[in-house]
């Protein structure tokens, strides 16, 4: 009964958290409606960044007020700076194989194409959007370390202490699952097993969030340069497969000893002198 109470706890957090999303959004559409706004382009782009905004808050305080999660500073007070440089520089890293493997995904049947364009379609209007990278690159990796791993692994690894990589993987599922965009969930798997093997050598968010930053502000500045949310790399290689396998290598060179610094130094507080 305990272990199964565990899982269906860590699953509530899943629910509860796409539960604030759905409730923060019909909660700024009331406020649009009820003071007579008029839906422009610019106008759903804003909506869509207040909405982050009261999600994120709303996030944060009732997983806190809860106590699904305890935050603490015993692990930035060991000054763990050469472990966040090197979640930095693994993300960064990644950014190139990531995308190289998306491109041999198979084509969506169209009802599933048609949810992944109009998340891209979201996606442009609110990285096109004044407050877009706050939201994009600081919020949302602070409120989604919070729940994924803060909350949802801490209770799974809690439950299954012995099974570590198997709690890993099912909240990297949670993970992905909660993305609600088909294109994005095998990357999101990908990076959420690298984020929960992070977190359960530390017994703490701030790695993760240094990888989540570093991730999605790559991201940010990628869409800056080439705006067109459909862009995959052969595109920025000219369709040249030779060049774009380089550049596969040569992140492979990046990511590769990050994660083996990673490996060497990432400890939990407690353990760090």
């Amino acid at each position: 009964m305990k272990q199964r109470f565990s899982l269906l706890t860590a699953i509530a957090y899943v629910v509860v958290f796409l539960g604030i999303q759905g409730f923060s959004s019909a909660m700024v559409m009331l406020v649009v409606a009820l003071t007579k706004g008029r839906i422009t382009e610019n106008m759903s782009a804003q909506q869509t960044i207040l909405t982050m905004i009261l999600f994120s808050v709303l996030t944060v305080a009732v997983f806190v007020w809860a106590r699904w999660f305890r935050p603490s500073a015993s692990y930035l007070r060991s000054r763990p700076w050469t472990v966040l440089t090197w979640s930095v520089i693994a993300a960064l890293g990644a950014i190139v194989p990531s995308m190289f493997c998306q491109e041999w995904l198979p084509e969506w049947p169209e009802w599933i194409q048609k949810i992944v364009d109009e998340t891209e379609q979201q996606f442009t209007e609110l990285m096109s959007t004044r407050g877009g990278y706050f939201v994009v690159a600081l919020l949302a990796p602070v409120v989604e370390e919070i729940v994924f791993r803060g909350a949802v692994l801490r209770t799974l690894l809690s439950w299954q202490p012995r099974r570590r990589w198997l709690m890993i993987g099912l909240s990297a599922l949670l993970f992905a699952a909660a993305h609600l965009n088909p294109a994005q969930m095998p990357h999101a798997f990908v990076i959420g097993l690298l984020l929960g093997w992070m977190y359960s050598r530390t017994d703490s968010i701030v790695p993760g969030i240094a990888y989540h930053w570093a991730n999605n502000t790559a991201a940010y500045l990628l869409f800056v340069f080439y705006p067109d949310p459909s862009l995959e790399l052969r595109d920025l290689f000219g369709g040249q497969v030779g060049r774009e396998l380089l550049a596969v290598g040569f992140s492979l060179c990046i990511l590769l000893p990050a994660l083996f610094q990673l490996n060497q130094t990432m400890k939990k507080a407690s353990s760090r002198t």
